[in-house]
């Protein structure tokens, strides 16, 4: 969705580098409207993490993914799987637009460059940046996300960031932030090497036709 988005925002007789908020707009916009799509799916996972911490001999609530999106809406109702959908929209919204406004940002510099080119290299570089970028812009609301759907008894986004910063300070936001770009850093430059790629196909499939 995020290139049809900013070229609906830039306007289909924009010419030239496409503006930084715009990029940064289309890609907030997209990360929102993807995650309250994906909610139940975050949900399940981040329960089923919680559980996988249990002490050995402590019961567990779900038997598997399929058993917890039926425990969830058996005991809490439906709506119950888009418990955390605030934070995790900020979060998604945020972090989306921090990879995507980030790698677009990051590729057009290096392509300004001399001696680099649209190539593998660039997207590898631009796609290693975008995920430095997430990680540094996202780790704070991840973590409110994560807390906030593993422990109902938190009031709002804004209680659950509060009690973390009091309880533990400030770095909370940022444990693991080496893991967290290793998994970020990587899934970025696949992601943008696949998207590029399939461009690339798409590209030349439709110059074939011509």
């Amino acid at each position: 969705m995020y290139e049809p988005v900013k070229n609906l925002y830039v306007g289909k007789d924009h010419v030239g580098d496409v503006p930084l908020s715009k990029k940064i707009l289309a890609g907030l916009t997209t990360g929102a409207l993807g995650i309250m799509v994906a909610n139940p799916t975050d949900l399940v996972k981040v329960r089923l993490q919680a559980e996988g911490k249990l002490a050995a001999g402590v019961p567990r609530r779900y038997t598997g993914s399929l058993n917890a999106y039926s425990t969830i809406v058996r005991q809490e109702g439906v709506r119950a799987l888009w418990t955390g959908l605030g934070p995790n929209v900020a979060r998604n919204a945020i972090i989306n637009a921090a990879e995507l406004a980030s790698y677009d940002q990051v590729k057009q510099t290096i392509l300004k460059i001399p001696g680099f080119t649209d190539n593998v290299v660039t997207h590898i570089l631009s796609g290693l940046g975008a995920g430095f970028f997430a990680v540094c812009i996202g780790s704070p609301v991840d973590v409110v996300k994560s807390r906030m759907m593993g422990d109902p008894s938190y009031k709002g986004t804004i209680d659950c960031f509060v009690k973390t910063l009091k309880a533990d300070g400030p770095m909370a936001f940022y444990k693991g932030f080496i893991p967290n770009f290793g998994r970020l850093g990587s899934w970025n430059v696949i992601m943008f090497l696949t998207l590029e790629q399939a461009k690339k196909y798409v590209r030349e499939l439709e110059s074939s036709k011509k």
